[in-house]
């Protein structure tokens, strides 16, 4: 193992403001549970991502849910969900009785396959959930799958989880385009509050569905008449005072990932064992640095005996012992085999991705 200090494949960034904004807090007479400073979180997601409406809530899994249940979905729906992404995706829909549909992803953006999709609608169909992997829009142009989606009587969900900073086109901020679009805040996301997610929508009727659904179905806060059913979703003052000041860092960060993307694909351009996907860095700020290689694991060995972490992309979902669903589905199939995210965390220097690059191409030569 080297001596040098281990570089982990992600890491958050929580620095002296987030400290001070939390102590300031905890010397208030606060009662924790969201209240002004969730709405100023809130204000200033919408204001970033132009969006009409922000709810913030628990976690980027409960949104997604939420989402689905502000648009009806119910048990028994079918809910087309790409076979490369994050258990959560799934689960999320799984969670209110639904039944996730796998559909394979485009092997240049590994977004959902239009054309792979349209295979698997059937008159349960009612959704798709539209992930952005790694801040990337599909290459099938997205008012595509808006006319699709239109024919077909099915709504979109955007799980943007991994795409704040990234742009359909210089005007929309991806999580747009669908009837509603999700964030997640997580600790690996490019900014944190530990857990949690966003919602955003431009359909005023579906952002009040939202805010009862996650506040016990509440006809008003603080009320105990209820109209509707609805669950505890809520965020904490704690997390948005974090939140904010991760605002404020958000576009240096954006610039960063770009730099960071682009030096790392500069170092290893020469090495054929390794490809990176395309990034349009004028719209696109990608979240983890994922390339594909060969003999994965021992570079993963490889790595780790020169201090540097990675981690291995997501499986294909039907392969998962969890869904166990049979099928073809060669391109989630292949990043299963060959997909690596290579260390990512917006800290990173560029000494640090010289010697990452160096160990990379060390291992191969």
């Amino acid at each position: 193992m080297s001596e040098r200090e281990f570089i982990m494949q992600m890491r958050p960034w929580i620095g002296d403001e987030e400290r001070q904004a939390i102590n300031s807090y905890m010397q208030e007479d606060g009662f924790l549970t969201e209240f002004k400073n969730t709405k100023k979180f809130e204000d200033s997601i919408a204001e970033f991502t132009g969006s009409k409406n922000c709810i913030v809530v628990n976690n980027g899994t409960i949104s997604l849910t939420l989402a689905a249940l502000a648009l009806d979905i119910k048990p028994g729906d079918e809910v087309l969900v790409p076979n490369f992404t994050m258990v959560a995706t799934p689960n999320s829909i799984k969670m209110i009785g639904a039944k996730p549909v796998f559909v394979d992803v485009e092997a240049e953006t590994l977004c959902l396959d239009l054309e792979q999709l349209k295979k698997k609608l059937t008159p349960k169909t009612k959704a798709m959930m539209l992930v952005s992997a790694n801040g990337r829009k599909p290459k099938t142009k997205i008012t595509k799958f808006l006319n699709f989606a239109e024919e077909n009587n099915i709504k979109i969900i955007e799980d943007a989880a991994q795409s704040l900073g990234s742009y359909y086109d210089k005007d929309t901020h991806i999580g747009l385009k669908g009837d509603i679009g999700s964030f997640s805040f997580s600790m690996p996301k490019i900014i944190t509050t530990g857990q949690g997610g966003a919602l955003v929508t431009n359909n005023d009727e579906l952002a009040n569905k939202i805010k009862k659904l996650k506040d016990f179905g509440r006809t008003a806060g603080g009320s105990d008449i209820h109209d509707s059913i609805g669950f505890n979703s809520k965020f904490t003052e704690m997390q948005a005072v974090i939140g904010l000041e991760q605002m404020k860092k958000l576009d240096f960060r954006i610039k960063r990932k770009k730099e960071i993307w682009k030096k790392y694909r500069d170092n290893l351009s020469n090495i054929d064992q390794i490809s990176f996907f395309d990034h349009d860095l004028d719209l696109t700020a990608p979240w983890f640095i994922d390339v594909l290689c060969e003999d994965r694991e021992n570079l993963m060995l490889h790595l780790q005996e020169a201090s540097i972490g990675s981690r291995v992309m997501y499986p294909p979902l039907n392969e998962q012992d969890c869904y166990k669903v049979n099928g073809n589905f060669p391109v989630s199939k292949d990043i299963g085999k060959r997909g690596l995210w290579l260390p990512s965390y917006s800290q990173l220097s560029n000494e640090e991705i010289d010697y990452i690059s160096e160990s990379i191409i060390k291992f191969y030569s």
